[in-house]
């Protein structure tokens, strides 16, 4: 007899049903038939093959109801919230935003430091869709979608990145034109922050910011990173500096 559950789960405000078997056939029986699925792993089941499955735990009994939604969000193409600051929400990217990234990556001023999105808009939504498969659900963390709370309005993007040659996770910003100096991105970014170091585990955090961009410059400084060790980026000079948490 093979374990079978639905458990409830409460997903902006409505009651949603996430199912758990030890059994991979029933598992691929319900996830094609639309279901969320997870997978209880267990000594009894270990000849089975469950390597098409994102989510196993051992102890379906104990499942947090935070666990659940993230589970839930991921199996049904649903972003998790990240977290809120006064003003913002910052939560995992969507494919719906790459519009939104356009207009604002169609200001000048953005990509005069800022490498520019693919020339194609489906070429950056299938970048998008990659992103999340690869990167979200493997590492729980990337660079994430900032939102503004009292209009619901894409006015950004910041969060944490891996940047290949060094040990430390990156943090990196962009605020469109219309939104900024208003303090957006200090306040967002102070909070990507403190999650970084409470839910992430970073005591350590770098950034590389052009030698020439004094705005971003001025608030790395505000936000308590240090050094300004000079690299090159290609053809362009950064200042590299540190922050301990």
């Amino acid at each position: 007899m093979c374990y079978f559950k639905k458990l409830p789960v409460y997903v902006e405000g409505q009651t949603v049903e996430l199912c758990i078997t030890d059994n991979a056939d029933r598992a691929r029986k319900l996830r094609d038939d639309g279901q969320a699925v997870l997978v209880y792993f267990h000594e009894g089941n270990g000849n089975q093959d469950f390597s098409d499955f994102i989510f196993a735990v051992e102890d379906p009994e104990q499942l947090e109801q935070e666990y659940l939604e993230k589970v839930y969000r991921r199996l049904k193409g649903l972003p998790w919230n990240i977290l809120e600051t006064e003003r913002c929400l910052v939560r995992e990217t969507m494919v719906e935003d790459v519009d939104s990234f356009y207009r604002i990556y169609n200001d000048p001023a953005i990509t005069k430091y800022m490498e520019d999105l693919y020339p194609e808009v489906e070429q950056e939504k299938q970048y998008v869709k990659e992103y999340i498969e690869k990167i979200y659900t493997y590492y729980e963390f990337g660079v994430w979608t900032v939102l503004e709370k009292e209009s619901g309005e894409v006015i950004g993007r910041a969060g944490f990145s891996c940047r290949e040659g060094y040990a430390e996770p990156e943090l990196g910003f962009i605020i469109g034109v219309p939104w900024q100096r208003k303090g957006y991105a200090e306040e967002v970014c102070r909070a990507i922050l403190k999650f970084g170091r409470e839910e992430l585990g970073f005591d350590r955090v770098q950034v590389l910011v052009e030698t020439e961009n004094e705005p971003s410059l001025k608030l790395c400084r505000k936000l308590g990173f240090e050094g300004e060790e000079k690299v090159m980026l290609g053809e362009r000079e950064h200042y590299r500096m540190l922050k301990y948490q």
